[in-house]
């Protein structure tokens, strides 16, 4: 990344200056869905996923993200329009529209665009959900110079032929749909010819409902051609028209909370939507998704951001408008009396400085907490952010000054101002220290070894993020390379090692076993295997994980390629740095969810007169009210669930959208409990809940408490490790029933017992039918441990991996069609949850597959973008839900 910043720097929030109402339109995407369940309904929802610009239905262009095929499950989980590139119903880029000559590629086009406007209307009421983008990058595909262009005359040059399509297009659709929003031109950049079209389209009536644009560009051009635009239309007397700029950001930044708040603050100071560049695999929110349901840091900011509520307010950066540097964006409720800021983009130092404090909504004293959303990788799962400090400071001739020292560039920072002087409970920082090791400054001995880059930087923004930008390699088949980390540590304890590395799936190597194995000790003892994980691409970034144990001082952590007592390395891998991280008291403790930050609903307010709650204030539901917590877990199972309340009150509890517990603020056996305990203040006293055990997601959880009495006080969440309460079972694929061409096969190393089942798909006559027990009917959850390796063939720079799908049915009942992502190789295994319901004692799960066709229900794709086969299905796990 950029050079770190060397002087204190300030960021400025002017409260009193407010810039329109909250509007949240950076959270959109290109071709993040790929179906239902893939990314997940709560990583979607919890995104705040505005936009979707997605192909056209039952497209080439790539496998997956058919728009109507996404309407549907988007609009559930809160999204808001579907931009749909009709152009995209062809292959290529260029698009391959068939024809000898331009008008006989119109011709086809016209029939194409038809048949979508028809497949629109039989949506009912999600078609208005629906905006239609006619073109795509005119200048460069239909209406370029290049040999699939009408005829090879740029528009730019010569407008006629283009400005005539539009024109015959545009009144094509509204003919067949009057209620239809329409987008455009959908330019590579905001050309200056732009004013000649709108020209056009306003003297002829057919003007976009919707203004689009790429802005492959920088953040600061973001301001400078919206700005530009309005200057536009206000010189032409059109609009002003809604814009959506679907297509921003680069590899360098797509990933990266420290860069992406650069974009956000842009979009969000323009009052714009926008969406995210596809530039890698669809289906992952433009690389904010890990599997179907985790995040990594990248998804935790646009968490953050789309939690903004009431209106944004003045932000005075140290470098207005330029990028790499620190900026921010930043808003304010004052019915929830809150503000909050989100920064980042340099390291150093720097101070927050929040100016017109009003003390009629914070007093005269305020709580400021400070959160971290650090870079996690492209392939990363992470945790939610982490708290680093609660500070309580007096405002001051109406301003609060917070001070900032160690800023990571890649990281964002979240700083929520609240009212103090309640007596609120000082958390301690939810993360100890922690330190970076660099795998180019590490010793390596052996041979093989390669440095490897630059990679990304400012001046090369094609190429991915990495934490310097070089990486070290070495560690590959028949290697006897030792990569050694001199590392340091300030106490005895157990300390969290993260490898940040890849596996380039597609490697000769690696093809041939899919993880790459490596070996670690520490100070030459303790051996212990680790996979590394895959990619679809030589320079993308996740991370393994383990724990050790380190005594304080000077100590030597090796990767090698072999291990006298465990083997050696099959595969080629990567690796980019080694992260430790103390694991303290505090680190063990159940993760907190202070309720006045969670997103509230149904008339919820934020309350700061209960002393002694866990934060600076609490939330007070009303009947229906509802707080809802965005809650990580590491693994798909049980985990210790508490609600915290404050004196009587009942609701209910639901998790990923099932009811699983009722809350009583008396009956603590509710939960199973052991009592409460009062603190002073108000007369009022705190529940503290004995946990209750509950099934959670691996990676992100919706957990929401909605009020059934009068008022319901809620102080806070917690998630704590499981106690092993809730009754789960085990059944290998291989001990079920296959027919057909399904089989149980070995050639899958890393599946359980080296056995998994391959081959259920291509018509119901090939299946696997499993036993699995439940000790009472009931909601469980099936956690399938599986594997899909299948890509399709890619046309350009995009892989294009492929889900594949699975028709499970539960005692011969109505299957459930599931999603199950890549996992970049048939012999790299992942779960996914799905809940069902099962009755008391044996079950039958059936598994079939077959290929789906297009939304006519008769043809195929051609490409091998839809696959007809299930994944590898190694195991199943039941556990109840509750």
């Amino acid at each position: 990344m950029a050079a770190a910043a060397s002087a204190r720097e300030t960021l400025t929030i002017d409260l009193g200056t407010g810039t329109g109402p909250f509007h949240g339109g950076a959270s959109g995407t290109l071709y993040g869905l790929y179906g239902a369940g893939v990314p997940s309904r709560n990583l979607v929802e919890g995104m705040y996923v505005r936009t979707v610009s997605t192909k056209a239905q039952d497209g080439t262009q790539h496998p997956g993200a058919d728009a109507l095929d996404i309407l549907r499950p988007f609009v559930e989980a809160g999204g808001r329009d579907v931009y749909v590139y009709m152009t995209d119903i062809y292959r290529g880029f260029p698009y391959e529209w068939p024809g000898d000559t331009g008008a006989e590629r119109l011709a086809d086009f016209t029939a194409r665009v038809r048949r979508q406007v028809e497949q629109v209307l039989a949506l009912g009421r999600y078609k208005s959900h629906v905006v239609y983008v006619p073109f795509n990058e005119p200048e460069g595909n239909m209406f370029g110079t290049g040999q699939w262009s009408y005829d090879q005359v740029s528009w730019r040059t010569d407008p006629h032929r283009y400005f005539t399509a539009w024109r015959d297009i545009h009144r094509l659709i509204k003919d067949l749909d009057p209620g239809a929003r329409i987008a455009g031109p959908n330019t590579s950049i905001l050309y200056d010819e732009v004013r000649g079209f709108l020209e056009f389209a306003k003297a002829e009536g057919v003007l976009p409902d919707v203004i689009t644009w790429h802005e492959l560009s920088s953040p600061d051009e973001i301001r400078t051609n919206v700005t530009k635009y309005r200057a536009l239309e206000r010189e032409l007397g059109i609009g002003p028209l809604p814009v959506n700029l679907n297509e921003y950001a680069h590899n360098y930044h797509l990933s990266v909370p420290g860069q992406m708040i650069q974009w956000i603050a842009a979009i969000e100071e323009s009052k714009v939507d926008a969406d995210m560049a596809y530039w890698n695999i669809d289906g992952n929110l433009n690389d904010s998704a890990v599997e179907a349901n985790k995040g990594n840091g990248q998804w935790w900011l646009f968490n953050a951001y789309g939690q903004f509520t009431g209106n944004t307010v003045r932000v005075d950066a140290p470098h207005p408008n330029i990028q790499y540097t620190l900026q921010g964006v930043a808003a304010l409720d004052r019915d929830k009396r809150q503000a909050r800021v989100l920064l980042g983009g340099a390291g150093g130092a720097a101070d927050v400085v929040f100016e017109h404090v009003d003390p009629e909504v914070f007093g005269t004293t305020v709580h400021l907490r400070l959160q971290e959303i650090p870079w996690t990788g492209q392939l990363g799962a992470s945790a939610q952010p982490l708290r680093l400090a609660d500070h309580e400071l007096p405002v001051l001739d109406g301003k609060v000054t917070l001070r900032l020292a160690d800023l990571e560039e890649m990281s964002a920072y979240q700083v929520i101002l609240s009212p103090g002087g309640k007596g609120a409970v000082a958390l301690p920082p939810s993360v100890g220290w922690r330190r970076t090791y660099q795998a180019e400054d590490a010793t390596y001995l052996g041979g093989g070894r390669s440095l490897n880059g630059p990679e990304g930087s400012p001046s090369a923004v094609d190429r991915f993020a990495g934490s310097t930008g070089y990486h070290v390699g070495g560690l590959r088949t028949g290697s006897d390379g030792v990569l050694a980390f001199s590392v340091e540590v300030p106490e005895d304890g157990t300390y969290d090692v993260s490898v940040f590395a890849n596996s380039y799936n597609l490697a000769d190597a690696v093809r041939e076993q899919g993880p790459t194995n490596v070996f670690l000790r520490v100070d030459g003892r303790h051996p212990r295997e680790l996979r590394l994980p895959l990619g679809y691409k030589r320079a993308v970034w996740g991370h393994t994980d383990t724990r050790v144990e380190l005594t304080a001082g000077a100590h030597t952590i090796t990767l090698a390629a072999q291990d006298p007592d465990l083997g050696a390395t099959r595969g080629d891998a990567v690796v980019d740095r080694l992260d430790l991280a103390l694991r303290d008291e505090h680190v063990n403790a159940p993760a907190l969810y202070d309720a006045e930050f969670a997103a509230l609903g149904g008339g919820a307010r934020v309350g700061y007169a209960w002393r002694g709650a866990s934060g600076p204030g609490v939330a007070v539901l009303p009947r229906g009210g509802t707080a809802t917590f965005w809650v990580h877990a590491a693994d798909d199972g049980e985990a210790a669930v508490s609600v915290d309340l404050i004196g009587s009150g009942e609701g209910v509890l639901k998790v990923n959208g099932e009811d699983v517990s009722t809350i009583n603020g008396v009956d603590v056996g509710t939960f199973g409990g052991d009592g409460m305990r009062t603190i002073d203040g108000d007369g009022m006293g705190i529940v503290e809940r004995s946990s209750v055990p509950l099934f959670l997601v691996s990676g992100i959880n919706k957990v929401t408490v909605a009020a059934t009495s009068d008022q319901l006080v809620l102080d806070r969440l917690q998630a704590g490790p499981s106690r092993g309460l809730l009754p789960t079972s085990t059944h290998p694929a291989e001990e079920g029933v296959t027919t057909g061409g399904a089989r149980v096969t070995g050639a899958h190393t890393f599946a359980t017992g080296g056995k998994a089942v391959e081959g259920i798909g291509a018509g119901p006559g090939n299946a696997l039918a499993l036993t699995v027990t439940a000790e009472r009917a009931g909601r469980h959850a099936l956690t399938i441990r599986y594997s899909n390796g299948e890509q399709a063939p890619a046309t350009h720079y995009n892989p294009d991996p492929v889900c594949r799908h699975a028709d499970i049915a539960v005692n011969g009942g109505v299957p459930q069609r599931v999603l199950f992502p890549t996992t970049f190789h048939f012999n790299d295994f992942r779960d996914l949850s799905v809940p069902v319901t099962l009755d008391a004692g044996a079950n039958t799960l059936t598994f079939t597959a077959d290929e789906l066709p297009d939304h006519d229900g008769h043809s195929r794709n051609q490409y091998g973008q839809r696959s007809a086969y299930a994944p590898v299905i190694d195991r199943v796990t039941v556990t109840r839900l509750a």
